[in-house]
């Protein structure tokens, strides 16, 4: 096997959680090292988030109406995406909380709120990035409440 020398950049440069178990539910991002407070979290994601109206969406197949309604950003009458659904990254894991570790600033980029351990998990308030209620009720300690990816809870 050959190593590789990095020239730039490393792949794994500014990662600092991946996809893994929650205790949430399910899915859910974990730290894979500290995370010093006010860290960008997501480092180099460069994908941009296109908005598609909710009427557009719900003339879709049910599958594919779905993957908005689990990963998408509600905002009025439109919810926004990748520009791609094949393109989701860690960030879009994250699970809801009442207290969270994680907020997104004006351009959507995540931010640590505070120092976070290596191995918990990162959670964000959607109340933040969301026009809407919540469409579930926050968990209370102990209790465990099913939801999909980016529409998830803890609290």
């Amino acid at each position: 096997m050959r190593h590789e020398t990095w020239k730039g950049r490393a792949p794994h440069d500014g990662v600092y959680a991946r996809i893994g178990p929650s205790r949430v539910h399910g899915v859910g991002v974990r730290a894979i090292r500290d995370i010093p407070r006010g860290t960008a979290v997501f480092r180099g994601e460069s994908e941009r988030v296109v908005w598609v109206s909710r009427a557009a969406i719900r003339r879709l197949p049910t599958a594919f109406r779905k993957l908005y309604e689990d990963f998408g950003m509600l905002w009025g009458d439109r919810i926004g995406v990748p520009s791609t659904l094949n393109m989701l990254t860690v960030g879009w894991y994250l699970n809801h909380s009442d207290r969270p570790n994680v907020e997104a600033d004006e351009n959507g980029r995540f931010h640590a709120l505070r120092r976070i351990r290596k191995g918990e998990e990162l959670t964000a308030d959607y109340r933040t990035f969301a026009d809407e209620p919540l469409t579930f009720r926050p968990r209370r300690a102990g209790q465990a409440r099913r939801r999909s990816p980016r529409r998830r809870q803890d609290g």
